[in-house]
């Protein structure tokens, strides 16, 4: 059902952006200001923007936004090919009729991991029926952070930017652009409805630390499709609050997977509820598809979650469900995890472990997992410490079809693997 809602409302979006991006073409020429008459704004034959990789592409930008976000018929902003440096950049609504912002060029950011003096890049921010579009590139710059004391070391760096924020939306398509080695997440989605990530590609190294490929939270009616992420971290993560979410077409690796949480760190976090995750491919991720909560620490719900049709290729957690997620030892490791987990379901999943834990299902003493199946699971691993297991606690799964590993088959170990 969420598939089928989702779908639609994404085809709607995308026809309605569609037809507003024709109406914008036809108008032509250098838009509108004042509440005129839209058309395609160059920020380079209008604005004076240079793609000389030194001058700064904010000012040109941001004039460009003005206009075309006064403007009471569609309009859209074309940065075309080329190299700029973009110092940083938030581009507010609400405005006045459909906007597009069409990024052909490398757009780079600051190298210096300190020259940004807020936890973000470039900002969109309460727009509604807005496209970001292209083969453009937003490039984070991030190698330094990288290698920055504390990252190393803690794997947080929550202080540094993020490149692309995208904040209260409404009715929203990104579709085709790149971006590329963030030093931090490299997109939040927060409190957005309706929006969808289309031939989206993020790429970051592998060890890179923190950088997330999509990070959602407090939204509802978000897509992810046909989207591809190479990352050092969750290649999509889901927080709190997330509603009707829909993930189709994914391939991701490296990174740590396609994750929910994590739940039930900070107070009054909102519930998720609605998720799938379908057709994707992870290949040499260190957890497959994935729902982690803190043990102790604040209450939570999360229910109605879907993994179906799932290859996985040496991944090392193929399947999980963490609720004694605890990185840096950092939490109450001897309580339960107070976030209740209910209807999730993993079909047709199927390939090779790195490690012989293919699946692991940890859920909480004082507050059991419900509703958990199992379905046509097929994952092999092969090497010195035996076959693949599957270990469960605090759950009794419905299996039905091809279990290999056999469910629930082996014990949990008293002090079981974390998992990054």
């Amino acid at each position: 059902m969420a598939i089928q809602f989702n779908f639609v409302s994404s085809m709607l979006i995308l026809l309605l952006l569609t037809i507003s991006s024709a109406k914008a073409q036809k108008a032509g020429g250098g838009g509108g200001g004042g509440g005129g008459g839209g058309g395609v704004i160059d920020v380079v034959a209008k604005f004076g923007a240079k793609a000389d990789e030194k001058t700064d592409l904010s000012k040109p930008l941001l004039d460009a936004w003005k206009e075309a976000c006064a403007s009471t018929s569609p309009a859209k902003i074309v940065v075309p090919k080329g190299i700029y440096f973009l110092s940083t950049a938030t581009l507010d609504g609400p405005c006045k009729a459909p906007i597009e912002l069409q990024v052909e060029g490398t757009v780079k950011a600051p190298a210096d991991p300190g020259a940004l003096k807020e936890p973000k890049w470039i900002a969109f921010n309460k727009i509604e029926n807005f496209k970001l579009s292209g083969a453009g590139v937003f490039d984070g710059q991030g190698t330094t952070a990288y290698k920055r004391k504390g990252c190393e070391k803690h794997n947080f760096c929550g202080s540094l930017p993020i490149n692309l924020r995208f904040d209260f939306l409404t009715n929203a398509m990104i579709q085709g652009v790149t971006t590329k080695d963030s030093k931090q997440f490299h997109v939040n989605v927060l409190g957005c409805k309706n929006i969808t990530f289309e031939h989206f590609t993020v790429l970051a190294p592998g060890e890179s630390p923190n950088t997330d490929g999509i990070h959602i939270g407090r939204s509802d009616g978000v897509n992810v499709l046909n989207t591809e992420i190479k990352t050092g971290d969750d290649c999509v993560s889901i927080g709190d609050g997330t509603k009707n979410l829909v993930i189709n077409g994914v391939t991701c690796g490296p990174g740590h997977g396609i994750s929910i949480g994590s739940l039930g760190l900070f107070k009054n976090e909102e519930p998720v509820d609605g998720v799938t995750v379908k057709n994707c491919t992870l290949t040499n991720t260190s957890n497959g598809v994935r729902i982690k909560s803190w043990p102790g620490a604040e209450p939570g719900t999360c229910s109605n979650i879907h993994f179906e049709d799932i290859t996985v290729t040496n991944v090392s957690s193929p399947i999980i469900i963490d609720q004694k997620y605890c990185p840096w030892n950092k939490c109450k490791i001897n309580e339960e995890s107070k976030v209740k987990l209910s209807n999730i379901s993993f079909k047709n999943i199927h390939g090779t472990s790195a490690l012989p834990e293919a699946v692991k299902i940890i859920c909480s003493a004082t507050l059991p997992c419900e509703n958990v199946e199992l379905a046509d699971i097929e994952i092999m691993h092969s090497g010195p410490t035996g076959p693949a297991v599957s270990q469960c606690s605090n759950v009794k799964p419905k299996v039905s079809g091809k279990q290999n590993p056999v469910a629930c088959s082996a014990p949990v170990p008293a002090k079981p693997t974390p998992t990054s």
